[in-house]
């Protein structure tokens, strides 16, 4: 496991597992760019789910964020900024960006990247009753930023997913974080967000069906969410 550079000066890496992806950061916002269009899943809220990306754009916004329309938001930031809007994902986050976390790590069959921002001042704990809404959104508080340099089958893109949340949550319970409406062990916050790209390159080993926690990968991903997570809420005292 490599720590690339450290949080408070990230300016610009390129990555040692996946040759051409490039974490770069600018105003108010981390991005990674892939060197060609990625195959990507996830939650963020502009150019999420299924799709195709060359760039993961996470952005900073303040605790006073109205959250109206936040992709229209966030598709005039990236406007602004350059970023092409139709291979772009974009995530929200009221964690700065000198918060940010990344780790990497490869063997023979996979290359694994991952960035996060985190902050808990709304950890909650899933699986009991606590306040919900019927749809309102703000910005992520554990944003998930994940590359593998490899070939994934998209139930093993999904898979990732799961194994990242997992390590995710067992980062939180480690660290002690509760939810402060019911008392339990938080699981993550009521914001979070995660988005996973993939190379599907043939240099980078064999096929991935599964990336649960009994596979290299899936063992891979989840030491370096967890991790991440952990750096990134080091601080006791910012936690937000």
């Amino acid at each position: 496991m490599t720590r690339p550079f450290e949080k408070q000066v990230i300016k610009a890496y390129a990555s040692e597992v996946w040759p051409g992806l490039e974490v770069t950061r600018g105003e108010r916002h981390l991005a990674l760019h892939f060197p060609e269009l990625t195959e990507a899943v996830g939650s963020a809220v502009f150019g999420g789910g299924m799709v195709r990306i060359r760039t993961m754009v996470n952005i900073y916004v303040d605790k006073f964020y109205r959250c109206d329309d936040p992709e229209r938001d966030i598709r005039e930031l990236l406007d602004a900024w350059g970023y092409p809007l139709e291979t772009t994902a974009g995530l929200l986050t009221a964690v700065k960006m000198d918060r940010a976390s990344i780790f990497e790590e490869q063997d023979e069959c996979a290359g694994v990247l991952c960035c996060v921002t985190a902050g808990v001042g709304n950890g909650a704990k899933a699986g009991v009753r606590r306040t919900t809404f019927p749809a309102d959104y703000v910005p992520g508080t554990i944003n998930i930023m994940l590359a593998v340099n490899g070939r994934l089958t998209p139930a093993a893109m999904v898979n990732a997913l799961m194994t990242a949340t997992e390590a995710k949550a067992a980062a939180l319970a480690d660290l002690g974080i509760r939810d402060p409406e019911t008392g339990g062990v938080a699981t993550g916050t009521t914001t979070d967000a995660v988005m996973l790209a993939v190379s599907q390159s043939r240099a980078g080993g064999p096929l991935h069906k599964y990336a649960g926690t009994a596979t290299d990968l899936g063992g891979r991903i989840g030491r370096l969410v967890y991790a991440a997570v952990t750096e990134s809420l080091a601080d006791r005292s910012e936690r937000t």
